[in-house]
C-alpha cells in the first residue's frame, strides 16, 4: 500500500480500536461508518444491514444531517448498486455511480454521489451488510474514480474486522436477550409469589367487610381501609418488579424516541401538559441510556402523581463531554431538607443509586410552591 507507513497505520489502528471498544450493535454500525469515511477521506459513508424482506433491518450514514437524512425518507430497498453488492459480494468502485446502468436514482433530498467504493461486509458466506464512500476528497481524473485501488484495498482490510465486531456485538446483544429472559423469569416468579399473596389478604379482607357491613360498620370501615392498603402494596409492588424489565423499545429504538414516545403518551394521559426536548445526544452505553429512562420515568411519576403540576418538562442535551437528563415541574415542590422522609416517598434514593451506577450524579431542586427540578448527568453522549 502507498500510505506512509506511519499515519497509515496509525490511522487503521485507531479505527480498528474503535470498532473494537463497543459491544451494541448500532454503536458498531456507527463507528465502522465514522471511521470508514474518516480514514479514506470520504464526503459520505454508509453502511446496510439486510433484512429478509428485500430492504435493510439497520442502514448508518455518516455525513448527513440529521435535517437531511428526515428529509430523505423511509430507508432504501435493496435495489440497484446496493443489491449487487449484497447478491454478488463483491467490491464496486466507480468513476461516476450516476452513470452505472444498475442505477435507479435516489430521493430528491439526497445528497449527489459522484465516485463510489463500496463492499461487503462478509462473515464466511454470509454477507451481514454493504459498505461503502462517495465523493472523495481530492482532484479526480477526467471521469476518473477519486478510490483508488489502495483504497479499496484498506477499506476491505477495515471490512474484515468490522464482520469481526459486528459478530462480536451480535453474540453480546444475544447473550445479553438471554439474561434478561432469565431475569424476567425470575421477576414473573417473585411477582406471583409477592403479588398473590397481597391478592389473597385483600380478598379475605373484602369478604370480612362485606359481613360486618349491617352488623358492625366500624368495624366494615376498618377492615375497607385495610383493603386500600392492601391494594396499595399491591400495586406499588407491581410497579416495582416493572421498572426493573428493560423496555424494548430502549434496544429497537434508543433513548431519545423511547423518551419521545413515553412522554406522547402521558401528554395525552394526563390533564398537565408533559413536553419533551432532545439536542444532539448521541447512543450512549446501555447501561447509561437505561438509567436515564428510568430516572425520568420515576421523576415523571412523581411529578404527576404527587405534584399537581400544570406543565413538566423533560430535555435531554450535551453539556460539554456529558449528557443531562432534566425534569422539571412547576407543581406543588416539596422541602429538600426533609430529605429522608421526600426521599423514601418520591423514590430519591433509588434515583441517586440509579444515577451513581451508571457513573453519574443526581441533583434534587425544590421548595414548598416551586415546583421541583430533578437533573441526573452521566458521561459521554
Amino acid at each position: 500500500m502507498s500510505h506512509g507507513p506511519r499515519s497509515g497505520l496509525a490511522a487503521v489502528s485507531s479505527a480498528l480500536l474503535a470498532m473494537s471498544r463497543h459491544l451494541e450493535v448500532r454503536d458498531v454500525l456507527k463507528t465502522i461508518v465514522a471511521s470508514a469515511r474518516e480514514l479514506l477521506d470520504a464526503q459520505y459513508a454508509a453502511l446496510g444491514v439486510p433484512d429478509d424482506h428485500g430492504g435493510f433491518a439497520q442502514f448508518v450514514v455518516d455525513g448527513v444531517s440529521d435535517e437531511q437524512w428526515k428529509a430523505i425518507g423511509p430507508l432504501p430497498r435493496q435495489h440497484g448498486i446496493l443489491a449487487s453488492m449484497l447478491r454478488e459480494a463483491r467490491p464496486e468502485r466507480l468513476g461516476d455511480v450516476r452513470k452505472d446502468p444498475r442505477f435507479e436514482g435516489w430521493p430528491a433530498a439526497h445528497p449527489d454521489l459522484v465516485d463510489f467504493l463500496g463492499l461487503p461486509i462478509r462473515d464466511g458466506e454470509e454477507v451481514m451488510g454493504a459498505l461503502f464512500l462517495a465523493n472523495k476528497n481530492c482532484p479526480k481524473p477526467d471521469g476518473g474514480c477519486g478510490f483508488t485501488a489502495d483504497d479499496e484495498e484498506l477499506l476491505g482490510i477495515l471490512a474484515q474486522h468490522a464482520a469481526i465486531a459486528l459478530t462480536n456485538a451480535r453474540l453480546y446483544e444475544r447473550s445479553r436477550e438471554l439474561t434478561i429472559a432469565e431475569e424476567r423469569s425470575r421477576l414473573a416468579h417473585e411477582l406471583h409469589d409477592a403479588v398473590s399473596q397481597k391478592l389473597f389478604s385483600l380478598r379475605l379482607t373484602a369478604q370480612a367487610a362485606a359481613t360486618l357491613v349491617d352488623r358492625d360498620p366500624a368495624r366494615a370501615k376498618g377492615e375497607l381501609q385495610q383493603v386500600a392498603a392492601l391494594a396499595a402494596e399491591a400495586a406499588e409492588e407491581l410497579r416495582a418488579a416493572v421498572v426493573e424489565l428493560r423496555p424494548a423499545a430502549l434496544d429497537e429504538d434508543g433513548l431519545v424516541a423511547t423518551l419521545r414516545t413515553q412522554i406522547q403518551v402521558l401528554d395525552r394521559a394526563h390533564t398537565a401538559r408533559v413536553t419533551f426536548a432532545g439536542h444532539g445526544v448521541k447512543a450512549l452505553p446501555a447501561a447509561q441510556e437505561e438509567a436515564l429512562l428510568r430516572v425520568a420515568q420515576e421523576a415523571l411519576h412523581n411529578a404527576l402523581r404527587h405534584s399537581s403540576p400544570e406543565h413538566v418538562a423533560v430535555t435531554l442535551h450535551r453539556r460539554g463531554a456529558a449528557t443531562v437528563l432534566r425534569v422539571t415541574d412547576d407543581g406543588s415542590g416539596f422541602d429538600p431538607r426533609t430529605v429522608r422522609r421526600a426521599g423514601r416517598h418520591l423514590g430519591l434514593v433509588s434515583m441517586r443509586d440509579r444515577a451513581s451506577g451508571a457513573g453519574g450524579t443526581l441533583t434534587v431542586e425544590s421548595a414548598p410552591g416551586k415546583g421541583t427540578t430533578i437533573e441526573m448527568e452521566v458521561p459521554g453522549g
